[in-house]
């Protein structure tokens, strides 16, 4: 529930700025894939914008105009440089700016629980330096309550209290690597505040720097709202990789099924079969609400199926490579297989949860030889072992027994893979044509 009983802030705010010297307005706890480009959003729109990591990698390449995620350039950290941005590991920029936001990793615990530990360090942080007035607001997806319940508790043990001293708001993440169309100020912000008057302040916020700012009831439904969007593309694609499966004993064309259906102009929307689910988002946020579920007694079982399903995915493929070349009078033991694209999507560098992995690990227990290729990846390993690149792709196509297609980057050249290849196996659905094995 949020608190009624809480102040407006829109005094404090007010002296605020009197307090701060240097104008800074911004402060971005964790520069990766999300904090990089709000900090760029705000710096393009004239926010004066600090930002800290714990890597001191990260920040030396960032202060000397260099940028390690996809979505931001190089040209893109400069123009930040010369709006007055900077990358910090010391925690102490936090006390002079207007706004801290919270962008850091919520990855799984080792018994596949929720791991909050990134959170609550830098929330441990920004309670060391909070003041009065400032706005601080958490990205990081996680379950519903953990702003009110972990967030709001840390920070007040500053002796200052949310919604009358400071305010503090959920904002969920919605960033798409890659996603050219989408872009960060593109795409609607959700915002849900502690208070009514912590939601307004948020809102302000955002209305800078992104086009349409959502206002949720509050930090509950904000979380809510984020693990909805991809518990529903969890489900989904788990739904149409257990119907390849079955589409293939029933000797149905799956991929044309799929294209058929998704003529219709209303009530569905077509999700395409793959070797599995990567990147954060898919196969982790569906976790922290199976966690927070079960932490009132219930079984997410939609949620516990769908991870199921999708986990048993690059066991599949591996079984299909193996019924392939059998096929064709060969065993797997002894094979060698060039598996291209190894990242989670097409066209970017990030490998997080890549079904690449699990395909690559199942193929080495059973003894086949493996290498890859992969024009964003200049080096790749799986359990700490190094996987050989391919340089001359062709050559690596012609080279090698059976080619698996795992990730269609725009760059590969698909007719001429297939052409090429001694045997193609595409998991993406992109060749269809005599000779080359589809999912």
């Amino acid at each position: 529930m949020q608190d009624e009983q809480a102040e407006p802030l829109g005094e404090l705010s007010e002296s605020l700025g009197e307090e701060q010297a240097d104008g800074l307005e911004l402060a971005v706890i964790g520069l990766g894939y999300v904090g990089l480009p709000l900090a760029r959003e705000a710096s393009a729109v004239g926010l004066r914008v600090a930002g800290l990591d714990l890597d001191p990698r990260v920040v030396e390449g960032l202060n000397a105009g260099h940028s390690h995620v996809d979505d931001v350039s190089d040209d893109d950290v400069r123009s930040m440089r010369a709006a007055g941005f900077t990358a910090y590991t010391d925690d102490a920029c936090l006390a002079r700016a207007q706004t801290i936001v919270i962008c850091v990793p919520t990855p799984l615990s080792a018994d596949g629980g929720p791991d909050l530990s990134a959170v609550t360090s830098a929330v441990r942080a920004v309670a060391d330096r909070l003041r009065r007035g400032q706005l601080v607001v958490l990205e990081s997806t996680t379950y519903p309550g953990t702003t009110e319940e972990v967030v709001r508790p840390l920070l007040e043990e500053s002796g200052l209290r949310a919604g009358q001293d400071f305010a503090l708001a959920f904002s969920p993440e919605r960033i798409d690597p890659g996603n050219t169309t989408h872009g960060l100020r593109e795409t609607p912000k959700v915002v849900g505040g502690c208070t009514p008057a912590c939601a307004a302040r948020a809102a302000a916020f955002y209305g800078k720097i992104v086009d349409t700012v959502v206002q949720a009831k509050g930090t509950r439904e904000a979380e809510m709202a984020k693990l909805l969007e991809n518990t529903y593309r969890h489900v989904n694609i788990a739904l149409v990789n257990e119907l390849t499966i079955l589409c293939r004993e029933l000797h149905v064309d799956v991929w044309d099924a799929i294209r058929c259906a998704g003529t219709k102009p209303f009530g569905f929307q077509a999700f395409r079969p793959s070797a599995g689910v990567g990147g954060h988002c898919i196969p982790i946020d569906p976790n922290y609400l199976s966690y927070k579920v079960r932490s009132i007694g219930y079984e997410f079982r939609f949620v516990e199926l769908a991870r199921e399903i999708n986990a048993h995915m690059p066991e599949y493929v591996v079984r299909r490579a193996q019924d392939l070349l059998n096929h064709e009078g060969r065993a797997l033991h002894g094979t060698r297989v060039l598996l291209l694209g190894v990242t989670y999507k097409p066209d970017v560098a990030d490998q997080r949860e890549a079904p690449a992995v699990p395909v690559a690990r199942l193929l080495r227990e059973r003894e086949a030889e493996i290498a890859f290729h992969d024009p964003f990846v200049p080096a790749w390993s799986v359990d700490g072992v190094a996987v050989p690149r391919v340089v001359d792709l062709m050559a690596g196509v012609r080279a090698h027994d059976l080619t698996i297609l795992l990730q269609d980057h725009s760059a590969y050249d698909l007719p001429a893979l297939a052409d090429e290849a001694r045997l193609l196996f595409d998991t993406r659905g992109r060749i269809f044509r005599p000779g080359v094995e589809v999912l």
